[in-house]
C-alpha cells in the first residue's frame, strides 16, 4: 500500500465552534468512508513561515489541514474521497504520493 499526504485548501475557516463541529463531522465521516485506510486523521494547520537557504522562499501555499491515507492507487484514493465533506464546503482537496527513501 502507498501513503498519500491530502491536502486541504480554499476554505476560510469559520468562527471556532463551527470549526470545532466541522472536525467532528469530518471525522465521523473519516472513520466510515476510510476505515482502515485512514493513517492519520490530521489536523487544521496555518502558516507559520518559511526558511530558504538560497534566495528568498517559494512564495507561500495555503494549506488548510491535512489528512494521510493508504491506498493501493490514485484512482482508489480519488474513489474513497468524492463524498468528502470538504468538497461540499467549496473547498479543494490535493492529493500527493509520498515516496519511499
Amino acid at each position: 500500500m502507498a501513503r498519500f499526504l491530502i491536502t486541504y485548501h480554499g476554505y476560510p475557516y469559520p468562527d471556532m465552534d463551527v470549526l470545532t463541529a466541522q472536525r467532528r463531522d469530518f471525522r465521523a465521516w473519516a472513520q466510515k468512508a476510510l476505515g482502515q485506510a485512514m493513517v492519520d486523521f490530521g489536523a487544521p494547520v496555518y502558516d507559520a513561515g518559511q526558511m530558504s537557504t538560497k534566495g528568498p522562499p517559494l512564495p507561500p501555499v495555503e494549506i488548510d489541514g491535512y489528512t494521510i491515507i493508504e491506498a493501493r492507487s490514485v484512482s482508489e484514493v480519488r474513489a474513497l474521497l468524492e463524498d468528502h465533506p470538504f468538497l461540499a464546503l467549496g473547498g479543494t482537496i490535493q492529493i500527493n504520493a509520498c515516496f519511499d527513501v
